[in-house]
């Protein structure tokens, strides 16, 4: 069998592992996800939260002692809930990374300190067409080069 015709083989078979293993951690489809937050002096609860990029997020804060508030960094989402009275936002999850969220009102002496953390999940479809252009690049140039030598032969 001629190397190119190896080179072929080869590369057919990690174009397909790629296309259709399962990746560790890959994420399903984006869904929509309700998520409520208690807050009370000094924590939030819960103090991290786990979304899939893509996924509609709607946050909801309760307020358990006094008025809390709730920024969430690179989102500009920005809440207020009073005792009694709850405060919501809706939002697309659509950057990958960690992300902090603060109360935005002050509440008391170890306010600097009530902070949690939004975590988005990778978007795994993207790595996967990565990973399959730099196969068939890698793939398409060992072809040629071995086929021009065998050419020259």
């Amino acid at each position: 069998m001629k190397h190119s015709a190896v080179i072929l083989i080869i590369t057919a078979v990690l174009a397909i592992g790629i296309a259709i293993i399962p990746w560790p951690g890959e994420g399903k489809a984006p869904v929509q996800r309700v998520i409520h937050i208690n807050a009370r002096q000094f924590a939030f609860d819960p103090p991290r939260i786990r979304v899939n990029r893509g996924d509609q997020v709607t946050l909801v804060l309760h307020a358990i002692d006094v008025v809390h508030g709730l920024y969430l960094d690179g989102y500009d989402v920005n809440l207020k809930a009073v005792p009694g009275l709850s405060a919501r936002a809706t939002f697309i999850a659509d950057r990958v990374g960690k992300f902090r969220y603060r109360c935005s009102v002050t509440c008391g002496n170890l306010h600097p300190f009530m902070i949690g953390e939004l975590i988005v999940g990778p978007n795994t479809p993207l790595w996967r067409a990565i990973a399959l252009t730099i196969v068939a690049a890698t793939g398409a140039l060992a072809f040629l080069y071995t086929r021009s030598r065998e050419m020259a032969r």
